[in-house]
């Protein structure tokens, strides 16, 4: 139900249909403007949203629909219903234009299967409409693209328009023989042409010398100086060119008669399909609307609520574009906890404009509009919406404006229910403002009761406060500029808003000795109350915002906890994992050298200590001694490198065999191999020994690496690992893992699919990262949805002091479905 009567022109939405009613091609496209009006039935209004955002999507990709032939030939089918009656050539030719058009739509939506999936409520349209091939074969075989009937539309229309050009060609060339006589003799000008007169040709003479031609004078000037003259030469063959062209329109009847006797049994069907051409018409106009407006197709919800995003009245919104100006869009959320909204704020501050706004919003969803909001909105169906905009004061019914309000309030206290959406404007106003504050507290407590949606504006204090504590109601405010004194036509909702009153006199010039009388009448009290109530409401955003920053902080915290505590098992697992791989291998290193001495020490044998053969077996050895140091034991420290310590050889358990001490070697002393820790003979710190070649060693003495000869060292015990060496190991890991991070480091970041929790933390390692490496602008794809998992992300970016801003982004490139981030 819709309420009050005159319901489309409080809200604005007459000049809306205007612009719909323009957009359709045909008066079967304009009839459906009125009829498909508004609908409380959910799977009707998805239907008609869900067709009308199909058409916008075809006709955005620019695809060619077929709509040139949309006349309107509904009164002409009408008009031959009787037996004998019939059509003309050219209404047949619109009727042909026609039928092709609804022949190339069903076509278009049901041979291509990729449309008819992209599109199928307009494909369904369409799947059990009647096409007529036969009749358009028909009308193409007797009428031409000019409306004409055809010449060989039958045998004796094409004889009798033969015979009707000979005659005219003979008629013209007797014609032509009368005025070089008459122009020879000097009756008439040599560049006289002959004109027609009554469907007779004829020859334009002076008056005064119409006696000198023969004929019959058909005509005369205005003057009276010119008469118009049928030669008799040519009055017979005119009479036959009049009798033939009569036979021809004679037989053209019978053309058309038969024609319509064809069409006849069909005009039902065809009427039938035709409203469905016009439905199209229609649809295609209320698409074309939602492009120039900004219609969106928003989340259409079976539960009742209200989630808008970057709603604006569609008008207001053309209006102010052609003025080079934007519109300041709404958002808002009504929900089962949250049901009715009090609005609060400055004269001209906007607040019957957002009231406008939810209204024609709202009901150009019900009459499947697409609405002008962001298509991450949420919408439902309302059975009932009434406003009480406007005064309807009227003299001639003793209406008073408080009467009329009053009025409308019993109607709203008795229809409402759950599913209603009610509208009021300034509630309660337009009587003594106690009682009149009364009253309308007192009934929004009752259609509170009733669970039912609603917004309100209002100047009382007393519905400030009751919203404030009433369950199911919730406070809001239009935003003004107390610097600049002005309205900022923004809507918060959360907290009522001031009046400033006084403000607004100051600012319109109003004596100052007058404003400061009217302040001490009313008390310093009542003046401040709107300032103390603004204070209120910005401590409480503050300190609402500093425990969420605070309880961001600690889960940042624990968060980071966890990162580590994982990662340091996932190094411990590591570590255990690469020293059991290097122990495998060392143990197959030594199983292969092993195998190689037992072999050569069996050749050795079998060779019976032949000398040659001897050397050459300890040739083979010493080679592959030497192979596998250089190209098996020494991979082992790239091996255990990972888990960030320089593992040598010598640190192993069961080290391989090395290189022998030289010959030169002092006698007695013990056999120093590679890796052995040593020091110099007079003292000092320790070395390991890295390599060996003849009588001289390279040592490794901390960071530096020296030649020494073998005899100038003695072996030493191995030196207690430092904190340093290590500390120095394990940041220098970092260190690289922290290049190729920056190296691999994306300025977007997607947690679609993720739950709440796991996107948060996702979030917060992606913007450590941002700041680390001083990305200065990312993106993160959390999607649209319900808005919750935006909502708890902007939260958490905006507790951080690093984040300058997190807004949408540009709607071309995903909307509300992803936040841009500036840092700092």
């Amino acid at each position: 139900m819709i309420y009050p009567k005159d319901f489309e022109q409080k809200i604005g939405y007459g000049a809306l249909k205007t612009r719909l009613l323009r957009l359709c091609r045909s008066e079967m496209g304009k009839s459906w403007v009125e009829t498909d009006g508004f609908s409380s039935n959910f799977d009707e209004v998805r239907r008609r949203l869900q067709s009308t955002s199909e058409m916008k999507g075809l006709i955005e990709r620019g695809i060619d629909l077929p709509l040139d032939g949309m006349y309107d030939v509904a009164p002409y089918l009408v008009e031959i219903r009787s037996e004998g009656s019939f059509m003309s050539a050219d209404r047949l030719y619109q009727l042909c234009m026609l039928l092709r058009e609804l022949a190339a739509i069903r076509s278009f939506f049901s041979t291509d299967g990729e449309k008819e999936s992209a599109t199928p409520v307009l494909a369904e349209m369409f799947d059990d409409t009647a096409v007529f091939p036969e009749i358009i074969r028909e009308i193409e075989k007797v009428v031409n693209k000019f409306g004409e009937v055809k010449d060989d539309a039958s045998p004796a229309l094409y004889e009798l328009r033969r015979e009707i050009q000979r005659v005219q060609a003979s008629m013209s060339s007797v014609m032509r023989r009368v005025i070089e006589r008459a122009a020879s003799h000097g009756t008439i000008e040599k560049d006289t042409a002959p004109s027609v007169r009554d469907g007779r040709l004829v020859i334009p003479v002076n008056s005064s010398r119409k006696r000198e031609i023969s004929g019959i004078v058909h005509d005369a000037s205005a003057t009276g100086k010119t008469v118009y003259i049928e030669p008799t030469e040519v009055v017979q063959t005119a009479n036959r060119l009049r009798e033939l062209q009569m036979e021809e329109q004679r037989e053209i009847v019978i053309i058309l008669t038969q024609v319509a006797n064809l069409l006849r049994p069909e005009i039902d069907a065809i009427l039938e399909s035709l409203k469905t051409v016009g439905h199209f018409d229609f649809i295609h106009a209320k698409a074309q609307l939602a492009i120039v407006v900004g219609g969106e197709m928003p989340k259409l919800e079976r539960n009742q609520e209200l989630d808008w995003f970057h709603a604006v009245h569609p008008i207001l919104k053309l209006t102010l574009e052609e003025q080079g100006r934007e519109v300041v869009p709404l958002d808002l959320n009504l929900n089962k906890e949250q049901r009715i909204l009090v609005i609060s704020g400055p004269n001209a501050g906007g607040k019957s404009v957002a009231l406008k706004t939810v209204g024609i919003v709202q009901y150009m969803l019900q009459c499947g509009l697409l609405p002008t909001l962001y298509s991450n909105s949420h919408v439902s169906v309302f059975r009932n919406i009434f406003v009480d905009i406007g005064d309807e004061q009227s003299i001639e019914n003793d209406l008073s404006t408080y009467s009329s309000h009053l009025r409308n309030m019993k109607h709203f206290l008795r229809f409402s229910n759950e599913r209603t959406l009610f509208l009021a404007d300034e509630m309660g106003s337009g009587t003594e403002p106690q009682i009149g504050g009364a009253l309308a507290q007192a009934i929004l407590h009752s259609l509170n009761k009733k669970k039912c949606f609603g917004i309100v504006t209002t100047h009382y204090q007393n519905l400030k406060t009751f919203a404030d504590h009433e369950e199911g109601l919730i406070n809001g405010a239009m935003l003004y500029d107390r610097q600049h004194l002005q309205p900022l036509f923004q809507l918060a909702v959360g907290s009522p808003g001031s009046s400033f009153a006084l403000e607004i006199a100051r600012k319109t010039g109003l004596d100052s000795d007058v404003i400061e009388e009217a302040k001490n009448i009313v008390g310093s009290d009542y003046v401040n109350i709107d300032k103390y109530m603004l204070d209120i409401a910005r401590d409480r955003r503050y300190w609402a915002n500093k425990r969420a920053s605070i309880k961001e902080k600690e889960r940042k915290i624990e968060d980071a906890l966890e990162k580590y505590e994982t990662k340091a098992d996932d190094l411990r697992a590591r570590r255990s994992e690469i020293l059991r791989d290097a122990r495998r291998e060392a143990k197959e290193i030594m199983s292969g050298a092993n195998a190689r001495l037992e072999n050569a020490i069996h050749e050795i044998k079998k060779a019976q200590a032949e000398r040659e053969r001897t050397k050459e077996i300890r040739a083979e050895l010493e080679k592959y001694k030497q192979n596998l140091n250089k190209d098996d034991i020494e991979t082992l420290p790239a091996i255990l490198k990972p888990v960030g310590r320089d593992i040598k050889l010598g640190n192993r358990n069961g080290r391989e065999k090395s290189k022998k001490c030289s010959e030169g070697a002092k006698k007695g002393q013990k056999q120093l191999l590679v890796g052995d820790y040593v020091r110099m003979s007079d003292g000092g710190v320790s070395g390991r020994i890295l390599s060996i070649s003849g009588n001289k060693a390279e040592v490794a003495f901390g960071g530096l690496r020296t030649i020494v000869a073998l005899d100038k060292l003695k072996s030493a015990s191995k030196p207690k690992e430092s904190a340093k060496d290590t500390v120095f190991t394990i940041s220098q890991s970092s260190s690289d893992d922290s290049r190729r991070r920056q190296l691999n480091f994306k300025q977007e970041i997607d947690v679609r699919g993720m739950r709440a929790d796991e996107a948060l933390q996702a979030v917060t390692y992606f913007l450590d990262d941002a700041i680390q490496f001083n990305a200065g602008r990312v993106r993160i794809l959390h999607g649209t949805g319900h808005g919750i998992l935006r909502t708890l992300i902007r939260q958490q970016l905006l507790a951080n002091p690093a984040v300058v801003s997190a807004v949408d982004e540009d709607v071309r490139f995903g909307g509300a479905g992803i936040t841009v981030v500036t840092l700092e």
